[in-house]
């Protein structure tokens, strides 16, 4: 009896956290809270409202303390379970530091407490849960990018070298001004400043571009692409999940309905 009471207890518990309009309460206060930490850092408005910025910050942090703490309460062993309430934990523990002594420099962490936002929109977790698969995809690709970087690197510094020495002179500074390059940051500078002594050096130039630019970093996009496609839930999981919901919700009703039952059968009892 005593076991399904706090079975409910928690069950409620859960299902008032898993409200939409909680969950978007939650938001609101992360959004809120990253607005006044960046409020924080203009010495005009510390002068004006800075009492009023940092009592909104001990509040919000009070809150997310208190939802960490109900969420530990109704999920139990569960709320281990998943990595996102890793994610959030971990994050209110380290606001939770005092910032003063050794461990001031946490202060400057409390924007950390932005990146909830994360863990709190559904959308926003997928998209980093699709870039955590592609992960295995990607660092094939970025092998390959560096191996044709430092083979593009040498070629230059051999053939580069001696005309532009402050760009091609050694091989850090072939793989920077290729990195440069790659990222299209003022490479036609670059290209005129060696083609002014090499006039063929365009070939080398295009080439390098055409592979890294069009070839590699979109074989970037194509990965993650198909990742965010197979992270994307189905209509069908979608309706199991709300099916899902409405279950535990119905089981919940029945507890409740139970334990009155029987509690008005001991009271008849006796």
């Amino acid at each position: 009896m005593i076991f399904r009471v706090e079975l409910a207890r928690h069950e409620r518990v859960r299902r008032f956290l898993e409200r939409p309009s909680v969950q978007r309460a939650v938001v609101i206060i992360i959004v809120v809270n990253a607005i006044t930490i960046g409020c924080e850092t203009s010495a005009t408005l510390m002068a004006q409202v800075g009492g009023l910025l940092v009592a909104i910050d001990h509040i919000a942090l009070t809150i997310f303390a208190i939802e960490i703490l109900a969420r530990l309460y109704a999920y139990r062993r569960d709320f281990f379970t998943d990595p996102w309430n890793w994610f959030d934990l971990v994050i209110v523990v380290v606001a939770l530091v005092p910032a003063s002594g050794p461990t001031s420099v946490l202060r400057a962490l409390r924007i950390l407490r932005a990146l909830r936002l994360v863990s709190a929109v559904p959308s926003m977790r997928r998209v980093v849960g699709a870039l955590l698969t592609a992960v295995p995809g990607m660092a094939s690709i970025i092998g390959l990018l560096l191996l044709m970087i430092y083979v593009a690197a040498v070629i230059a510094t051999k053939l580069f070298g001696e005309v532009a020495p402050q760009r091609f002179d050694e091989l850090p500074d072939s793989l920077f001004t290729l990195f440069q390059i790659m990222t299209g940051d003022d490479w036609g500078t670059v290209a005129k400043e060696v083609m002014s002594h090499k006039p063929w050096a365009w070939l080398f130039f295009i080439s390098y571009i055409l592979i890294s630019t069009f070839v590699a970093l979109n074989l970037f996009i194509a990965v993650v692409v198909n990742a965010m496609d197979d992270a994307e839930p189905s209509p069908s999981e979608e309706q199991a999940q709300a099916e899902l919901v409405e279950l535990r919700d119905e089981v919940a009703s029945l507890h409740a309905k139970l334990d009155l039952l029987l509690e008005r059968g001991t009271v008849g009892r006796r």
